[in-house]
């Protein structure tokens, strides 16, 4: 197994199953998450990888802008503890992006290693549908046409 290494702010170490949690203003990395989550009693790892689609509700979406609470990472760490205590989790790993994006940009990239595939499929699918709806993180879609959308702002 490769060695990880937790060198950025909201990591933790290798004892914690939640091993990454953070929100940030630069690019993501999919191969820091799936490095974060690797386990070697882990019989399988799901990830899920969130992008800047090019449409939405029937309009062309140039860009996307997301801010944040300055809760969100605390809020991001609230969920994933939940997680662990619900699913058999080895490791755990979620980051957000903030800040300006252009279509194809990843927004979002969770992971979640379990001893067996539908325990993997089954946690990160409550962990990214928990953070969607829990985590104080916002976007503001722009479109084709010069209008702009806020969505979950509510």
């Amino acid at each position: 197994m490769a060695e990880v290494s937790f060198d950025h702010p909201g990591e933790a170490g290798a004892d914690d199953p939640v091993r990454l949690i953070a929100v940030r203003d630069e690019a993501l990395s999919l191969d820091e998450v799936f490095r974060a989550v690797g386990d070697e009693a882990a019989g399988g790892i799901a990830l899920f990888v969130g992008t800047v689609r090019n449409h939405d509700g029937g309009a062309d979406v140039e860009a996307l802008g997301y801010s944040c609470h300055p809760s969100a990472e605390d809020e991001m760490r609230r969920v994933a503890e939940k997680v662990v205590a619900e699913f058999p989790v080895r490791a755990l790993a979620a980051v957000h992006r903030v800040g300006e994006l252009r279509v194809g940009d990843l927004a979002v990239v969770v992971a979640v290693s379990c001893a067996h595939r539908a325990e993997a499929f089954a946690a990160c699918r409550k962990l990214i549908d928990d953070l969607k709806h829990e985590v104080p993180i916002w976007k503001r879609q722009k479109f084709s046409d010069g209008t702009e959308e806020w969505v979950g702002a509510c």
